[in-house]
């Protein structure tokens, strides 16, 4: 039988547990999957493109500080805009297999460009460390950022989005694409063109 001294050791170490779990559940958390949470307020006012919907006006900073409208400079050919941020761990992860992907796409295949949520010097940090060769534009997280424009309503990176040869949205993906899924997910897209 415990002794009553031992008893109330297990019933210490059970009370300093459950406040030290109730401070970590309370406290505040950062979800690195996530971007900064937009503002609430200007979230009706935003319009956000739909399937099917051109996409829309999008001009970006390009990471030399030129503006790049992307209607205009992919215009004809299909074309991927993966999300992402530098801190976003899913995002990195699938950096490769998008670099990859992009560089097997021939003359008509898709298009992939890089929207980072994140500031140019932070871009240009994690890119020194780990490169890719498709382009990349990048804009601060905000309620009207352009990933919200083109539907990422809950601001989760990284988040895709398909745009057709015609300029209208196709698909979007919420979340990494797992080995192999960015093939299949894209194919059909590349037949479509302005011709």
């Amino acid at each position: 039988m415990p002794s009553h001294r031992a008893v109330l050791l297990v019933a210490l170490a059970a009370a300093v547990a459950g406040a030290a779990a109730g401070v970590y559940w309370s406290g505040p958390r950062l979800d690195r999957t996530q971007a900064p949470a937009p503002a609430t307020a200007a979230d009706a006012t935003v319009a956000v493109a739909d399937i099917g919907a051109p996409m829309p006006p999008l001009t970006l900073p390009g990471l030399d500080g030129q503006p790049v409208d992307l209607a205009a400079r992919y215009r004809g050919r299909p074309l991927l805009i993966n999300a992402w941020a530098s801190w976003c761990g899913p995002c990195v992860e699938e950096m490769p297999a998008l670099d990859a992907f992009a560089r097997s796409q021939g003359a008509r295949g898709v298009q992939v460009i890089g929207l980072a949520l994140d500031t140019p010097e932070a871009v240009r940090a994690f890119l020194t460390r780990v490169p890719v060769h498709y382009p990349i534009v990048h804009q601060l997280p905000a309620a009207d950022d352009a990933s919200v424009r083109l539907g990422n309503g809950q601001g989760v990176l990284p988040y895709s989005v398909l745009i057709g040869a015609d300029g209208r949205i196709l698909k979007r993906k919420l979340g990494p694409f797992r080995p192999g899924e960015l093939e299949a997910w894209t194919r059909g897209a590349e037949i479509q063109t302005n011709d």
